[in-house]
């Protein structure tokens, strides 16, 4: 399983593509809108399989509109490229409607990759409101949602029971717990995705945001970061490296990496997706009933995690339109998105189902991930999320190291990010 995150690993990437197909009275290849037919879906890392069963469902009530599974390569940066060089190809192109991580909406709508949709042809009114913004751009929408994500604390419940400590809701307590109950069971403290990729993007928006602070406005056209929020949660990482309740082989985690450090019982504190809780409380696991979630602290509470997960885009070069917007009301109708969560173990968009009582019982998280959802926001927006991605990334990896001052970092950023802009 793959979840993509702020990104990030860890989140599974879709992508959907339209073929050409055959309405009454129209010939297959003459791009007729409205037209139905037979239907081609590219999916990147399908790796627990349940979209496959979602695909039957869909062939046997719909046998002239078939879906064909293809995959895609595993790695988002490499999904990501395939569907630009596609989508640059015009009306040449095989991908007629996508699965984009969420960061990537903004980017794509600019670039006039993808088309706006119709609001009252999807019932974003039954979503968890975050997830909406994560699909619009410059007021319109561009996708629909489709999985969601969001930071949790994972957390040893064992040992914090045994010193008679509750789990942290703010930055100092968490501190205090890694500095000194850490050490006396032989662990490290604390770790997240801190390696320069996409997921120390996510980290360190989520310190921004758990501040108080933000990284960009104006859907990317204003720089935000010079302030004293950020300076505060871009100096909590850099601290914790400074004075080793962050381990430096932190700085080496990917999801699965970090994850992995939490399984092999080294680290009392781990910032990762729901996917993370549910492989450490697994029948089998070694931490299996050792290990609690609760949402990611901040200064003064609870912070607020970068939101996660993909989004439904129609390109702006599909050849059949209204058969996409079909398929895309099919795959976030709340059966569907039921089967999201229990065939592929993905976080659904739909409301509703973090309250049912049998599917919490089967995903204890779910309320935990659902507080987190609901205070959670987006990566920054921007056409140009990829080079502001970077720069996040080099940026704060240089002040974890060391090598520049939280403060400095915060003016650099500042600077690289008008660059970026051209403002």
């Amino acid at each position: 399983m793959r979840w993509i995150h702020a990104a990030g690993r860890g989140l599974l990437v879709l992508v959907v593509v339209l073929t050409g197909y055959v309405t009454s009275g129209a010939r297959a290849d003459d791009g007729a809108e409205g037209g139905r037919g037979p239907l081609t879906l590219a999916t990147a890392g399908d790796l627990t399989g349940y979209l496959g069963p979602l695909l039957q469902d869909w062939n046997r009530t719909h046998p002239d509109e078939k879906v064909t599974l293809v995959e895609l390569p595993d790695s988002a940066d490499e999904t990501r490229a395939q569907m630009i060089t596609d989508l640059r190809g015009g009306s040449r192109g095989r991908f007629d409607v996508l699965n984009i991580d969420v960061a990537w909406t903004s980017e794509f709508a600019a670039a006039g990759w993808i088309r706006p949709l119709p609001r009252d042809r999807f019932p974003l009114g039954t979503f968890l409101p975050p997830v909406v913004g994560t699909a619009t751009y410059d007021g319109r929408l561009y996708a629909v949602p489709y999985v969601t994500n969001a930071g949790l604390l994972l957390y040893r419940k064992d040992v914090l029971a045994e010193e008679g400590v509750p789990p942290p809701r703010t930055w100092a307590e968490l501190e205090r717990a890694a500095e000194t109950i850490a050490p006396e069971h032989g662990l490290d403290g604390y770790a997240g995705q801190f390696l320069p990729y996409e997921g120390l993007t996510v980290n360190a928006a989520e310190a921004v945001y758990s501040a108080g602070g933000t990284i960009l406005g104006d859907e990317g056209e204003r720089v935000t970061v010079n302030s004293h929020a950020a300076r505060e949660g871009i100096g909590f990482l850099a601290r914790g490296v400074r004075e080793g309740w962050i381990p430096r082989q932190a700085l080496t985690y990917k999801e699965e990496e970090s994850k992995q450090a939490f399984l092999d019982g080294r680290l009392l504190f781990l910032r990762n997706w729901p996917y993370a809780y549910a492989a450490a409380s697994a029948a089998g696991s070694p931490l299996a009933g050792k290990v609690g979630a609760v949402p990611l602290p901040g200064p003064d509470g609870p912070g607020t995690s970068v939101l996660g997960g993909s989004n439904l885009a129609v390109s702006s070069h599909a050849r059949h339109p209204d058969t996409a917007a079909r398929l895309l009301a099919y795959l976030t109708s709340e059966p569907v998105q039921r089967q999201v969560l229990t065939r592929g173990a993905l976080p659904p968009v739909r409301a509703a189902l973090y309250e049912d009582p049998e599917l919490v019982r089967d995903f204890p998280y779910l309320p935990t991930l659902r507080a987190s959802v609901l205070a959670a926001a987006p990566r920054p927006k921007s056409p140009r999320y990829d080079q502001v991605s970077l720069v996040v990334q080099a940026v704060v990896h240089d002040a974890m190291t060391g090598r520049e001052t939280a403060g400095g970092a915060v003016r650099r950023l500042a600077r690289e990010l008008a660059a970026t802009s051209g403002r």
